[in-house]
């Protein structure tokens, strides 16, 4: 029964997408006690898997071999490791295509490797952010495709990852101490699914159905990007009106109640917040819903790259230079700082709205050695950057350096320092002082806020 192997830690766990969500769950799974196999059709992550080495910043190499060597930790990239194991969560990336819309098909391809293999009693929970709908409209039919029905024969429920990349159980949330949201089919579902999760973390917060945990999902990511776009326009607005935002923030912050600091910058990135709303706003059209509020706070953030650009032609022409041309070197291509994980960076778009208009582009970072641009706004394929040193002589040959992700390891000091012109998009040049060459998204022209 596996109500039963659950709770003697006897219940095989798999898990489908080794990627930034499902290596560290694999992980902890695993480290709990129970038996995991990790599915991936990437050859290379389970190659590496298999020798002990992470891919992923946020789980530990010796976690992995010393859970490999122990066989407590599979991985492969045959399906067939479905029929032997009792839980399967998928784990999938879910991106949008060009025109904005949901590509799911990550998620019907890793459902469809199920299906034929599924058997009665196991229990299958969706992690993969999505829309309102997606576990019953979408992979129940197809899990149910070979005659055993949800709810009776097997078992299904969402439950949405919930990671902060870049965290550590010192620094911050992870897999072990982050709530979970549930929502399971049915009850006997919902309360299968409990008993897993609270193997990883006690706190597992029940709602009633798979729809209200994947809007679960997207609220929580909307409410981000609807906030993020909030200050990125009033960061628009203060530079106009002569006042530095950085410094309203941190006088907001010393509120104790009534305020949520969220910071401007170059847009927003990563697997989340540039997708979600959009899952939102093509899902609410089928119920004749359009979601104005939330589609507007995507657009203001996703017009900031320009912004950022803007920024750097008008430092240029205060020298007398034009864009068409400039040597321009972007720090940091990382959606988020201390990161490797450029997926939807903004750092995407401003290269490429740089190059549009004829600059000579480079970058730095420390995370990323390889940067792929051009794929998805100009149509003229796609072009791999690989990171230079990040020295004395690369910033004096730069006509502009433009910051866009800020690493804690890259030294600011000797930027200001050795850099003719500079764009701040995360106010990472505060208080190094240099005010006359450096434009700071949300801050006057030649200008620096003055304070510590």
């Amino acid at each position: 029964m596996l109500e039963e192997k659950i709770a003697n830690k006897t219940a095989r766990v798999c898990v489908i997408g080794l990627g930034y969500v499902g290596l560290p769950l694999a992980i902890e799974f695993a480290r709990a006690g129970f038996p995991v196999v990790g599915i991936d059709l990437d050859a290379r992550k389970v190659t590496s898997l298999a020798k002990g080495v992470s891919y992923i910043p946020d789980v530990k190499s010796a976690d992995v071999k010393r859970l490999v060597t122990k066989k407590k930790f599979t991985p492969t990239d045959d399906y067939d490791a479905v029929r032997t194991v009792d839980v399967i969560f998928i784990c999938v990336p879910t991106p949008f295509d060009r025109m904005k819309a949901p590509d799911l098909q990550p998620v019907i391809n890793a459902t469809k490797g199920i299906a034929p293999r599924l058997r009665a009693g196991q229990l299958v929970i969706l992690q993969s952010t999505t829309y309102p709908g997606t576990t019953e409209e979408v992979c129940q039919p197809i899990l149910e495709a070979g005659g055993l029905r949800a709810g009776k024969d097997f078992y299904l429920a969402f439950s949405p990852e919930r990671i902060d990349p870049g965290a550590t159980s010192s620094q911050g949330w992870n897999v072990k101490n982050t709530p979970k949201v549930l929502g399971g089919l049915t009850p006997r579902c919902t309360k299968l699914a409990k008993a897993l999760l609270v193997h990883l973390t006690p706190n597992v917060h029940v709602v009633s159905s798979p729809r209200a945990a994947e809007m679960t999902k997207l609220l929580e990511n909307i409410f981000r990007s609807v906030n993020i776009a909030l200050v990125n326009e009033l960061a628009l607005l203060s530079g106009r009106m002569g006042i530095d935002i950085w410094e309203v923030i941190e006088a907001a912050k010393t509120k104790p109640f009534g305020f949520m600091p969220f910071y401007p910058g170059a847009g927003v990135g990563g697997h989340c917040i540039p997708v979600d709303p959009y899952y939102l706003s093509w899902k609410a059209r089928e119920y004749d819903f359009y979601t104005k509020f939330i589609e507007l706070a995507a657009e203001t953030n996703q017009g900031m790259p320009f912004h950022v650009v803007k920024l750097a032609d008008d430092l240029l022409n205060l020298q007398g230079k034009a864009l068409n041309g400039a040597r321009v070197l972007v720090l940091g291509v990382a959606f988020k700082r201390d990161v490797d994980d450029a997926r939807n960076s903004p750092a995407e778009r401003v290269i490429e709205v740089l190059l549009e208009r004829g600059a000579q582009v480079s970058y730095h970072d420390p995370y990323v050695p390889t940067f792929h641009v051009g794929n998805d706004v100009f149509h003229r394929g796609q072009t791999a950057l690989q990171s230079i040193p990040l020295t004395r002589a690369a910033l004096r040959q730069s006509d502009v350096v433009v910051i866009v992700t800020a690493h804690r390891q890259v030294n600011y000091r000797m930027v200001v320092q050795h850099a003719s012109l500079i764009v701040d998009s995360a106010n990472a040049t505060k208080g190094l002082g240099h005010a006359e060459k450096i434009a700071r998204v949300g801050a006057p022209l030649n200008s620096e806020a003055h304070h510590d």
